[in-house]
């Protein structure tokens, strides 16, 4: 079952054009180098400097696993920890999981 990883954040105002390619460059290298889809979502309503990613994953096993290797790699550390500490506003990243509903059968008695 497909689980959904959705982080919300607010880019710092005077550090957005930085801020978005730093996210491009973390989408890309995720999509390239892990065993699930990340997408970037830009607002079309709502506050204008937050944006969101949202990763897909087979389920929370792989979820997991995904999260170990990414987190046991220098070269995505440093794209997050210049992401972290230098394009948001601190306190303003809210992480949710989601898992799609799953289809009713009918009972045909």
């Amino acid at each position: 079952m497909p689980i959904y990883v959705y982080q919300t954040f607010e880019i710092k105002q005077d550090k957005f054009k930085e801020g978005i390619e730093n996210l491009k460059a973390i989408k890309k290298f995720r999509n390239e180098n892990y065993n699930h889809q990340v997408e970037l979502l830009t607002p079309i309503t709502g506050n204008d400097h937050t944006y969101a990613l949202v990763s897909i994953c087979d389920g929370l096993a792989e979820m997991e696993l995904q999260d170990k290797k990414m987190f046991e790699d220098e070269s995505y550390l440093e794209l997050i920890g210049e992401f972290f500490l230098e394009n948001i506003i601190q306190g303003s990243m809210n992480t949710k999981i989601y898992r799609s509903a799953r289809e009713m059968k009918e009972n045909n008695k």
